[in-house]
């Protein structure tokens, strides 16, 4: 059995009025948030799918459904921290994760450091682990009309030696 595992994770929210808009764990000022029954962090739910693909324990809405009122309203970060747990219960550290954000605006240069940061606190492994960027798709799509963002995330877990 090899010791490696890859895990490749999607996510996409629609723009919403009166919400914050929170991506990386961090709240980036824009005029709208997005739809969710968390606080809809397209960005660490991404993140979380890879993870929990890796380890082949399915999505999060297999662990966090969004028919549960227990997490209405839930912090994506929080939950980020419970699939670090299960990550390390299972036998397995995260080695590496590399993150794409797909939105038109708002920009995202200015937030990048301090979402890496809040997901590798969140993740318990060096910000060096955590790579995230931002794209747009000049003007095409959903996400180039403004009506929502998008997220792609890719982990290499390592199982460790018992």
């Amino acid at each position: 059995m090899s010791t490696l595992r890859i895990g490749l994770g999607y996510d996409v929210h629609a723009f919403v009025a009166d919400r914050p808009l929170v991506l990386g764990g961090v709240t980036v000022p824009h005029e709208a948030g997005l739809q969710g029954h968390s606080d809809a962090d397209v960005l660490v739910h991404a993140l979380m799918d890879a993870i929990l693909g890796a380890l082949r324990e399915g999505d999060i809405g297999r662990l966090f459904p969004d028919t549960d009122p227990a997490f209405a309203g839930a912090s994506s970060v929080g939950l980020l921290r419970r699939v670090a747990e299960l990550t390390a219960v299972s036998g397995y550290r995260l080695v590496d994760a590399d993150t794409v954000i797909v939105a038109e605006r708002p920009r995202l240069a200015p937030y990048r450091e301090r979402m890496r940061e809040a997901i590798a606190e969140a993740l318990g492994v060096s910000v060096e682990c955590i790579g995230v960027k931002a794209t747009t798709t000049e003007g095409l799509g959903f996400a180039g009309r403004g009506e929502g963002i998008a997220a792609h995330a890719v982990v290499l877990l390592e199982r460790v030696a018992p």
